[in-house]
């Protein structure tokens, strides 16, 4: 019996992010699939293959960034929320923003946790919230 992908999106526009991400993970020994988009639009875009690959299956969960270009975070998951087929996915805010309203805003939109970055295991004792979200994030990819 072959065992079930479970692929992580990660829409970040910063290069220095994505390789601290995949450093991170790769760290704790997470071998997933990690499908990286660039912006909002792009990741909609890889989710329903429009003009690009789909992410087959489809995403277990989903590592979104705030501010980027062209479709910013809130935009992104406004559209993922109203998908019927992308709606339940656990998605879970990476940022610098430690802004009060910009987790209010985020949790108007069912986000599943907040995680500050620069993400890395070693700061999580120092921010009980991040530890929380990230423990959910493993525990969601490693159940799925």
């Amino acid at each position: 019996m072959s065992e079930k992908v479970n692929n992580i999106l990660l829409v970040e526009d910063d290069y220095l992010d994505i390789m601290n991400v995949e450093r991170e993970l790769k760290k704790i020994g997470l071998t997933q699939p990690l499908h990286v988009a660039r912006n909002g639009r792009e990741g909609l875009k890889m989710l329903r293959g429009d003009g690009v690959p789909r992410i087959s299956p489809a995403p277990s969960v989903i590592l979104l960034d705030i501010n980027m270009p062209k479709m910013n975070g809130i935009e992104f998951l406004t559209e993922l929320r109203h998908d019927p087929e992308f709606s339940h996915i656990p998605v879970f805010i990476m940022t610098t923003s430690n802004d009060e309203s910009d987790r209010l805003a985020m949790q108007k939109l069912q986000v599943t946790g907040y995680i500050l970055k620069p993400l890395s295991f070693d700061n999580f004792n120092n921010n009980q919230s991040s530890l929380d979200s990230f423990s959910l994030f493993l525990d969601l990819i490693k159940l799925k």
